[in-house]
This record gives C-alpha cells, structure tokens and sequence, in this order.
C-alpha cells in the first residue's frame, strides 16, 4: 500500500481478492500493468506548488475591497479547497512516513481512525473543489446573459447561501462516502455527480461562447476586414478548450477509475488500469496548481493586488 495515496480506499475494488488482482495481471501485459511509480517528493513539491498559489489567491480576495463581490467569493472558495487538497495529502503524507520510519507510533485503532479522518477531509475538498467548479460556471453565465439583473439575482445573502450549501454538502456527503465506500451505490452518486458538474460545465461554456461569436459576428459585419470576429471567436474557442480540457483531464482518469472498479473489478484491463492510481491523483492536485492560473490570475485587479501582497505592500 503506497504511503502517499489519498483515497487509497478507492484504490482497488473491495470485491476482488487478492488472488484474483495477481491471475488477473499475470494474464495482462506485464510491463503496461506496472503502474508508474510517483516518488514522493513529486506530491511533495506540486501539494507546496499548490498550497502556495492558492493561499495567495485567498490573501488577495481578502485584502483587496474591490475583490469583495458574489464572484471573487467564489473563486476563493475554489482557492480554499484546492489548498484543502494540498494540504490534506500533504498531512497525509507526512502521517504515512513518520508511521514507516517508526518516528511516530501509535496503535493500530488510532491509525485507522486517523486515517478515516484525513481521508474525509480529502474527499470533502475533492467534492467542494468540483462544486465551485461548477458555481462559478453559473456565476459567469448569469453575468454574460442576465447582466443588467446580475446584482439582484446574485446577490451577497444568495451567494453566503450557495457557498454554506457546498461545504455543508461536501462534508456531508464525504463521511457518507469514507464510511460506505465499499457500496457500488455510493460509487455511482460519486461518478453521476461529476458527470453532472461536466455536463453542467460544457452546456454553460458552449452556450457563453455561442453568445460571445454571435455577438462579434454582429460587429464585425459593420467593419471591413473582420479580423476582430476571426480573432475574437479564436480566443474564446481557446480559453473554452482550456477550461473544459483541463477539467476533463485532470479530473477524468480518476472517476473512470471509478467507473472501473464498478464495471469490472476483476477484468485485466481493469487491473491493469487500477495500477495507475496514484497518476491520477497527481492529476487532481495538480488541477489545484492550474485552477488560479485559470480562475484568478487572469484578473488584472487581482494580479496588482497579489503583487502587493507578495511585496508586503499592505
């Protein structure tokens, strides 16, 4: 059992012996059914990577009076869960290591106990971080198509509610998972809700870059050459590419993982891909390095302010 693997409980399904995961990988390619091996000084870096630009994020949003609207909140909700992500497999880590090494001893009910805990709170910033993925995609699109009603619709109550909602929900629904996780059941509302969120996500960016190139259509027609359609209609299919790829990626390997050990625990394929756990979950964290390069430093607002803050400029 791997010493940095948050979520090991998910590692392999629970109703495959043990004798069944060998026959199955000895009938499988051999070299493919290895896994990679993740030293761990590579969840190490990218968790302090993480941990770092997203506290900064949360510091800026606080800092800064003009940062403090339904959207900002948001994303530093994102930034809060993306640094409980960091920082849980970080704990964990160390908690795995120092229990190795024999500096740390304990009995083995409190280990488990423990262990149930810091994986609650992995999952709970899993869950929240997927969540205000979602939210802020919403968030955006009630900005683009109800602009003008923007501010009596989001409002600050309804965005408090929102975001009480998430992080009530995420640890709800996280102990629900820790506890019952080797229900097919659970595994499944796991899967639906991500899909859920990557339908939710491709529907709304669609539909706001439709708007945004019909609406550089209407003003290009008026001028003569079109460049700015043309230039315009590219951008926003790149930053659509960027925000829908980098969610699939990041966060599709490990629910198929999921999908997998629902589908067909046994099967060699399967296995094989189950071996490839701990790739997946550098996948997740580092979608936590990535979401303030997406979500936060493309603020020109809140790029002068993080500049303050990392000067000490208060």
């Amino acid at each position: 059992m791997s010493a940095l693997a948050p979520l090991r409980l998910l590692r392999e399904p629970s109703n495959a012996s043990e004798g069944n995961q060998g026959n199955a990988t000895a009938g499988a390619s051999g070299g493919w059914c290895q896994g990679v091996d993740i030293p761990n000084e590579l969840f190490l870096a990218l968790g302090l990577v993480s941990l770092v630009e997203n506290l900064l994020v949360v510091a800026a949003i606080l800092k800064n009076r003009n940062l403090h609207s339904p959207t900002y909140y948001f994303i530093c909700c994102l930034a809060v869960s993306d640094m409980l992500v960091s920082i849980s497999n970080l704990a964990e880590m160390l908690f795995m290591l120092l229990l190795e090494h024999g500096v740390l001893v304990m009995r083995p009910s409190i280990v488990r106990h423990m262990d149930s805990v810091i994986d609650t709170l992995i999952c709970s910033s899993v869950v929240s971080s997927l969540s205000f993925l979602g939210v802020i995609a919403v968030d955006r699109y009630i900005t683009i198509f109800y602009a003008l009603r923007y501010h009596s619709i989001m409002t600050l109550q309804r965005a408090v509610v929102t975001m009480a909602s998430v992080w009530l929900a995420s640890t709800v629904s996280s102990t629900v998972l820790i506890t019952y996780y080797r229900s097919n059941t659970i595994l499944l509302c796991l899967i639906g809700f991500f899909l859920f969120m990557l339908v939710l996500m491709l529907v709304l960016y669609i539909h706001m870059f439709a708007l945004a190139r019909h609406h550089l259509h209407s003003i290009s027609s008026q001028q003569k050459p079109p460049t700015a359609h043309r230039g315009g209609s590219l951008k926003g299919a790149v930053t659509l590419t960027i925000l829908l790829g980098v969610f699939f990626i990041c966060w599709g390997p490990f629910f198929f993982h999921l999908i997998l050990i629902v589908t067909c625990p046994t099967n060699p394929f399967c296995t094989c891909f189950f071996s490839y756990f701990n790739l997946f979950l550098i996948l997740i964290i580092c979608n936590s390095v990535i979401d303030p390069l997406i979500y936060a430093f493309r603020s020109q607002e809140l790029r002068r302010t993080l500049r303050e803050v990392v000067t000490c400029s208060w």
